[in-house]
C-alpha cells in the first residue's frame, strides 16, 4: 500500500471517529435538556396538585 493511501486512510478515520464523538456529546446533552426540562414539569404538576 502507497503511503498516500494510508494517509487518506488515516484522514478518513480520523473524521469519523470525531463524528461518531460529536454525535454522542450532542445525544448526551440534549438527554440532560430533556431531564432539566421533565424536572421543571414534575414540579410544575406538584404545585399545581397542592
Amino acid at each position: 500500500m502507497d503511503i498516500t493511501n494510508l494517509r487518506f486512510l488515516f484522514y478518513g478515520y480520523s473524521a469519523a471517529w470525531i463524528i461518531v464523538f460529536a454525535f454522542v456529546l450532542l445525544m448526551v446533552s440534549r438527554g440532560r435538556r430533556i431531564d432539566r426540562e421533565l424536572a421543571r414539569l414534575k414540579s410544575l404538576v406538584e404545585d399545581k396538585d397542592r
